[in-house]
């Protein structure tokens, strides 16, 4: 019986795919690398930062990668305002109907916990929300399990009373490696086929659906 749901942010919740690829693309101008195309972009997200980034230029040094997070995170802020991200359908009704219900809703994310809870209040979803996670809470990032394992710890729940939803393998992997349950979005920046392949229980086109698969 699920009673704890743990969700990925971006790409689940909450639609920042245009405002990653632009702000990875103006990143690659500064630091005068390649502009890559948005696919190439997207296949990062759910990655901390770092690791993003090398993937995309696993020929970048290591002692350049410190400047290319500061001008990324710089540039950031700076679309955040000008391309503001906004909810999926059906993620505050859905979330506000689970709450209710008495299902405990957290979050954990590769995105820094400042960023992710700036996000979440301005949404008007954080008081859904009685954990959140960000990639400085942990040492390991997805598809490690850490994130699911301290919350499962840190809650005092087992693994299978947890549901993973997200929309990346990352999110299926990190789930799955820690004992969780898993649900796959289509609607971010994945698709079917690759949560299917990363192993997940259950794969929604809609956000709105979750209560059906834990009632």
């Amino acid at each position: 019986m699920i009673k704890l749901l743990i969700f990925d942010f971006d790409g689940t919740l909450a639609d920042t795919h245009e405002l990653i690829i632009q702000t990875n693309q103006e990143a690659m101008r500064r630091m005068g690398f390649p502009v890559l195309e948005d696919q190439m972009i997207s296949r990062t997200i759910g990655l901390p930062l770092e690791e993003g980034i090398l993937t995309m230029f696993p020929q970048l040094a290591r002692e350049d990668l410190p400047a290319w997070v500061k001008t990324y995170r710089a540039i950031f802020d700076e679309l955040k305002t000008k391309i503001i991200p906004g909810l999926f359908p059906h993620v505050k009704e859905t979330l506000e109907a689970l709450h209710v219900r008495g299902y405990v809703l957290t979050v954990a994310s590769s995105r820094l916990s400042l960023s992710l809870n700036d996000f979440l209040r301005d949404m008007g979803i954080a008081p859904f929300f009685s954990y959140v996670l960000g990639a400085d809470n942990v040492s390991a990032a997805k598809p490690d399990p850490e994130p699911v394992l301290k919350t499962l710890r840190d809650l005092h729940f087992r693994a299978d009373e947890a549901l993973v939803v997200g929309d990346m393998p990352v999110d299926i992997l990190m789930g799955k490696r820690a004992g969780a349950f898993t649900c796959g979005v289509t609607y971010g920046n994945s698709d079917r086929e690759a949560l299917k392949k990363a192993g997940a229980n259950h794969v929604l086109d809609d956000f709105g659906r979750l209560p059906e698969i834990i009632v």
